[in-house]
C-alpha cells in the first residue's frame, strides 16, 4: 500500500491564486487534461487527502493522521520521478528544489494548518518542477501540460476510432477519443500537439480544433467553433466562438460567438453572446492584474493575458473585458462599455458602477444553474458562498 499523502495549501498560495482558490483547494485547480489532484491520484496510486483553509476543509474528505504524514505543496504538478522521491521521505525529511520546499514528512503532532516553519533534513530534487504560483500560470503552462497528460492518460490504450466520413484532419494518430465521444464534420489538426476528446464529449459540425487541446467528459464544442492551441474545455462545458490558450474548469458555458484568449474560467460561469476579452494591450506592454494578496495591481510580466474569473460569475451579452480583468465569485457583469479590471465577488453591474449582489439572489441563481445539469447545491457549497459573501462585500459600490 502506498503511504497516505496530503496536498496542502499555504496561506500565501491561497491568496495568490484567487479568485480561483476562493472556492477550492489549490490541488483542485485544472491544468492540462485533468486537475492537479487527479494527476497525483493516478501517479501515486491512491487518492490524496487535503489540508486547506478552514472554511474550505469541510468540502474535502475528513482525515486522520498517521505516525508519518506526507505533505506536498498543492500547486505542485507530479511526475513519476517526483512521486518516487516524495514517497521515499521519512519523518523529518523534506524535498526541495533550490530554496523551494516541495514536500515533507511530518509526525502527527506537527501537522496543522498552516504548517509551521520547521527544520528538515533537506534532500535536493535535481529537476526543475512545475509549481503554480499565480492564476495566469495555469494558461501559461497549459499547452505543455496537455501534452504530458496526453502521454500519461493514453499510454498503452486504444481510443474509440474516428469513423465520421466528413471529419478531416492532420496527424489524426495524435487524436484520442474516449468511449462515447462524437465528432461530426469537424476539422482536427494535431500536427502541433495532441487532441484529447473525453468520454461522451461532442464536437459539432464545422468546429475547427488545433492541438494541443483537451476536451473534457460530456463537453460540447458548438457548431462552427474555433478552438485554438493550448486550450482546455473542462467536463460538461458548452463552448462556441473563438477560444485560444484558455481553461474552462467545468460546467461553464461560452455558447456563442466572441473571443476568449489567455483566460481561466472557474466552475458554473457563463459568458453571454458576443462576450469578448482583450488579451493584448494596444501598446504591447506587459499586463497588470488585480492581486488579492497585494490588494493592488501586479505586473504579470506577460504580453498576453485575458480574463481570470471565479466560480458562479456571469457576463451579459456583448460584455467587453479589458486586458487582464479579474472577476470574483458570483459576480454578475452586464451593460455597455468596459467594466473595471477588477470586479469584486458578489458585484452586480458594469462600467457604470456596481451594487452588492444580494446573497439570497446569488444562491438562488446558483441553484437554478446547477439544477439544469441535475446537480443540487450542497449545504457545504452554500456555506462557502455565505462565508465569502461576509468576507468579500465590504467594498465601495
Amino acid at each position: 500500500m502506498p503511504k497516505p499523502y496530503f496536498l496542502i495549501d499555504t496561506p500565501s498560495l491561497h491568496e495568490q491564486l484567487k479568485p480561483l482558490s476562493f472556492t477550492r483547494a489549490i490541488a483542485d485547480l485544472r491544468i492540462g487534461i485533468d486537475t492537479i489532484a487527479e494527476k497525483w491520484t493516478q501517479l501515486w496510486g491512491a487518492e490524496p487527502l487535503y489540508l486547506t483553509v478552514p472554511y474550505l476543509q469541510h468540502k474535502y474528505p475528513a482525515y486522520s493522521l498517521d505516525e508519518a504524514n506526507i505533505a506536498i505543496v498543492g500547486s505542485l504538478l507530479p511526475t513519476p520521478e517526483l512521486v518516487q522521491a516524495i514517497a521515499a521521505l521519512e519523518v523529518g525529511q523534506g524535498l526541495a528544489y533550490d530554496d523551494t520546499l516541495l514536500a515533507c514528512c511530518l509526525p502527527a503532532e506537527e501537522f496543522q494548518y498552516p504548517l509551521q516553519p520547521l527544520t528538515f533534513d533537506i534532500l535536493p530534487y535535481p529537476h526543475p518542477p512545475t509549481l503554480i504560483r499565480y492564476p495566469w500560470e495555469l494558461f501559461l503552462y497549459n499547452g505543455a501540460v496537455i501534452q504530458q497528460d496526453y502521454q500519461r492518460l493514453t499510454q498503452g490504450r486504444s481510443g474509440v476510432p474516428l469513423t465520421d466520413p466528413l471529419t478531416r484532419g492532420y496527424q489524426l494518430d495524435q487524436v484520442f477519443l474516449e468511449e462515447g465521444a462524437q465528432v461530426q464534420a469537424a476539422i482536427l489538426n494535431a500536427s502541433q500537439g495532441p487532441i484529447y476528446i473525453g468520454k461522451n464529449a461532442h464536437i459539432q459540425e464545422g468546429a475547427i480544433i488545433q492541438g494541443p487541446v483537451a476536451i473534457g467528459e460530456g463537453a460540447v464544442v458548438n457548431i462552427g467553433a474555433k478552438i485554438r492551441p493550448n486550450t482546455t474545455i473542462g467536463p460538461y462545458c458548452k463552448v462556441g466562438g473563438e477560444v485560444s490558450n484558455s481553461i474552462f474548469w467545468g460546467y461553464s458555458n461560452k455558447g456563442h460567438e466572441g473571443f476568449l484568449g489567455n483566460a481561466v474560467l472557474g466552475q458554473w460561469c457563463n459568458l453571454g453572446a458576443d462576450t469578448n476579452n482583450s488579451n493584448l494591450k494596444n501598446n504591447y506592454s506587459t499586463v497588470k492584474v488585480w492581486s488579492y494578496a497585494e490588494q493592488d495591481f501586479q505586473d504579470t510580466g506577460l504580453q498576453f493575458c485575458g480574463l481570470l474569473m471565479g466560480d458562479h460569475a456571469k457576463a451579459g451579452i456583448n460584455t467587453m473585458f479589458n486586458t487582464g480583468t479579474v472577476v470574483g465569485v458570483s459576480a454578475n457583469v452586464f451593460g455597455g462599455g468596459f467594466p473595471p479590471k477588477h470586479v469584486p465577488s458578489f458585484a452586480w453591474g458594469g462600467a457604470e458602477g456596481f451594487e452588492v449582489y444580494e446573497l439570497d439572489k446569488a444562491i438562488e441563481t446558483a441553484e437554478r444553474v446547477m439544477e439544469r445539469r441535475q446537480i443540487k447545491l450542497s449545504h457545504t457549497e452554500r456555506a462557502i458562498l455565505q462565508y465569502l459573501y461576509q468576507q468579500e462585500t465590504s467594498y465601495e459600490h
